[in-house]
């Protein structure tokens, strides 16, 4: 049974960072691409950002430049999210995705695998 588990969201205040991470079970994702999506309340899940096996990075235009880096450990099944100067915009469910394809793709439908989601709340 294939699992990822988000940890690292929480209440933080803006323009804190915040680090979260992912970790996959049952599966090696090391020749796969994986990826964040975060959803508010009574909308869809959208992209924030992906890596590639080898480390290459698309992230969405939307969520501010520079501010979020994606990061993997193949050796852990690992993914890392680094979000710094948090918004209240920021606030979201956050879940980590893992495709069976190698491209960093945006799209909801290319990832086969979700984690539970971890809660970020930016205050003001």
């Amino acid at each position: 049974q294939v699992q990822l588990v988000e940890s690292g969201g929480g209440l933080v205040q803006a323009g804190d960072s915040l680090r979260l991470s992912c970790v996959a079970s049952g599966r090696t994702f090391s020749r796969n691409a994986m990826g964040w999506f975060r959803q508010v309340p009574g909308k869809g899940r959208r992209f924030v950002a992906a890596i590639t096996w080898n480390g290459g990075t698309s992230y969405s235009e939307d969520t501010g430049k520079g501010r979020f880096t994606i990061s993997r450990d193949n050796a852990k099944n690992t993914v890392h999210l680094q979000i710094d100067n948090l918004t209240p915009e920021d606030t979201a469910v956050y879940y980590c995705a893992g495709s069976t394809l190698g491209a960093a793709s945006p799209e909801e439908s290319d990832y086969d695998y979700w984690g539970q989601g971890t809660q970020v709340t930016v205050s003001s």
